[in-house]
């Protein structure tokens, strides 16, 4: 049985780009494993920029209740309760006088 390199007459000529080839190659599949990997790290590290906010804000500020903010941080990240988010934030705003 000889093997031969010719398409079969009923085949089209144009087949669509979202098929594989005859190699077994899946582009399309690289390009949407590609897209859905640079977007999954894309969305945690801009949730991870947004839930350290408070943090940053108290240590620019030079803030007394810096550790405080920090630790509420740390609880809303690991409960996933976001009053300690919200409450971090709020105590990163506020200037608490030094007695």
């Amino acid at each position: 049985m000889t093997t031969t390199a010719e398409m079969h007459p009923a085949a089209p000529h144009a087949l669509p780009f979202f098929l594989p080839g005859a190699d077994g190659a899946d582009p399309l599949l690289l390009v949407a494993g590609g897209i859905l990997l640079v977007s999954v790290l894309g969305f945690g590290l801009v949730f991870l920029r947004i839930h350290t906010l408070p943090e940053r804000m108290a240590h620019r500020g030079h803030k007394l209740q810096f550790e405080i903010v920090a630790v509420l941080g740390l609880l809303a990240l690991f409960t996933h309760m976001h009053v300690f988010w919200v409450a971090g934030l709020l105590l990163a705003l506020v200037d608490l006088p030094d007695f």
